[in-house]
């Protein structure tokens, strides 16, 4: 195999462009090495949902646990693991803390309830996972086609994956908000001392019971937090185009210097896209993280005494967790969100990839 380079149409800039990148010549025909493959909308729902799910299995019990540390749920416990630890000042303690507190609770899970209870919101889960991801995979994939051909001659920018993902990110949450009511809603289900029964038998029971005591208005707690949420996909978004943009222009240079690419390169090239997936989620979520704590907050069942909604509203909600536990615990649940959503990014994203390539050779 020779590489061969074609030579600049009258359409070209002396700067290069984007559309016409370096051509490697095969056996059969030249093949673009940095050309933006265009990819059919089904492709990118598809393979949005594989990555979604997959993603999803793997991470499970850590959900849980984030999604209980997030709630009120363990807030006796945590006070008392916190006093027999002298109370830890400082990032680096609290840090370390929090991954005490994240494999005590999952050992705590799997003795006292099993470990049936360590995937409890799957099924939800994985029927909220597959629609929102294949949602958001096509939502951003079209948008961000519409967007730089109507407005930016049909080259990528940042701009132009900021709006596609916020785009995306909206319409997204709202149309998969009483799938993850309701998942939060049973992995925060717990039995009753007194008659050891849960409130809610499973997912269907949980949507009956919520619509006859809260009504539709009910299934759709928390959306203006999911809302807000979408500030954290959007940021990711943008992040990891820009490291995958790096990476393909690292690459691109490699080629117009000669370099034969090999398998070797082509799975390090997802290797590195896939840790840029994980990177981009690890610093979405270290700046948005507190809306996950409301947005869970706002989701729970109402209390027993009087079935009061603690949590009113988005403003409502910061201003009284801040007021009675103080603003670290916008951060609860830190660790194992982060233990949690950083490798599933790396799985679903890397999916994604994979199955977006196959659909498409």
């Amino acid at each position: 195999m020779k590489d061969y380079v074609r030579p600049k149409s009258t359409l070209e800039s002396d700067e290069g462009s984007a559309t016409y990148p370096a051509m490697r010549l095969s056996e059969d025909k030249a093949t673009p090495v940095d050309q933006v493959v265009q990819v059919s909308p089904w492709v990118h729902f598809v393979a949005g949902g594989i990555g979604g799910m997959t993603g999803a299995v793997f991470t499970c019990p850590l959900d849980v646990v984030k999604t209980r540390l997030q709630a009120d749920f363990y807030k006796t416990q945590l006070a008392e693991m916190r006093t027999a630890y002298g109370n830890p000042k400082g990032p680096f303690r609290n840090a370390w803390l929090h991954f005490v507190e994240t494999g005590s609770i999952l050992k705590n899970i799997y003795r006292q309830e099993g470990y049936r209870a360590l995937f409890k919101g799957l099924g939800p889960n994985l029927v909220g996972v597959i629609p929102s991801r294949s949602i958001n995979f096509f939502t951003y994939g079209v948008g961000k086609e519409f967007i730089a051909k109507e407005f930016n001659d049909g080259k990528e920018a940042s701009w132009v994956h900021l709006l596609a993902a916020a785009n995306a990110g909206i319409v997204t949450s709202t149309c998969t908000n009483p799938i993850w009511l309701i998942k939060t809603r049973l992995q925060l289900d717990k039995a009753s001392p007194e008659t050891h029964l849960r409130q809610y038998k499973n997912s269907w029971d949980c949507l009956r019971q919520v619509m006859r005591t809260e009504g539709i208005r009910g299934l759709y707690k928390g959306l203006t937090a999911s809302y807000l949420g979408a500030s954290e996909s959007t940021l990711q978004w943008v992040l990891y185009e820009k490291m995958k943009q790096l990476i393909r222009n690292k690459e691109k240079q490699r080629q117009i210097h000669g370099y034969k690419r090999t398998s070797l390169d082509s799975f390090l090239d997802w290797s590195a896209q896939s840790g840029a997936a994980g990177a981009a989620k690890l610093m979405a979520s270290l700046v948005t993280y507190p809306h996950e704590v409301v947005r869970t907050r706002l989701r729970q069942a109402p209390s027993e005494t009087g079935g009061r909604l603690k949590y009113t509203g988005l403003v409502q909600c910061f201003k009284l967790v801040v007021k009675e536990e103080g603003f670290l615990a916008l951060y609860g649940g830190l660790t194992p969100h982060l233990l949690r959503t950083v490798p599933n990014s790396i799985i679903m994203f890397g999916t994604f990839e994979l199955v977006v390539k196959m659909l498409s050779t």
